[in-house]
């Protein structure tokens, strides 16, 4: 299939896709977390636990409703990329080891797969199309 060689010309085309598809889901995923008051965070924080956070989760779930929906949407322009490809990743890993301790790996695999694209996603950057773009 020599015509899909000629695409590896479209690698920041490719990335800009990723950028906004992952981005515009996260602040889809995010946004009613953010918007649901203290009882939602505290049940969201709750996660926590599992990497020896045990106090005030109503802060930990507020923020990590913040890091989905403010993180998706500098996903989609490109800012601070690489910051937020970080909080994102320590977001998925609290959310795959809360899944996983409840409801197995099936349930647990979407936030792995999250997190490994936002591993590589730190490593790669951002690409041209970015405000980050450098």
């Amino acid at each position: 299939m020599a015509f899909l060689s000629k695409l590896g010309k479209y690698k920041n085309t490719g990335l800009l896709f990723m950028r906004v598809g992952l981005g515009v889901m996260f602040v889809y995923h995010g946004y009613p977390k953010l918007l649901g008051g203290p009882h939602k965070w505290t049940a969201l924080g709750g996660a926590a636990k599992l990497i020896g956070i045990h106090f005030l989760p109503v802060v930990w779930g507020f923020l990590s409703a913040c890091t989905e929906t403010f993180g998706g949407f500098l996903l989609v322009i490109g800012l601070a990329f690489r910051p937020v490809c970080l909080l994102l990743l320590i977001n998925m890993v609290v959310a795959a080891l809360f899944t996983y301790s409840g409801e197995g790996l099936m349930a647990a695999s979407h936030a792995i797969e999250d997190g490994v694209v936002f591993l590589g996603l730190l490593f790669v950057g951002p690409g041209s199309y970015s405000v980050d773009k450098k």
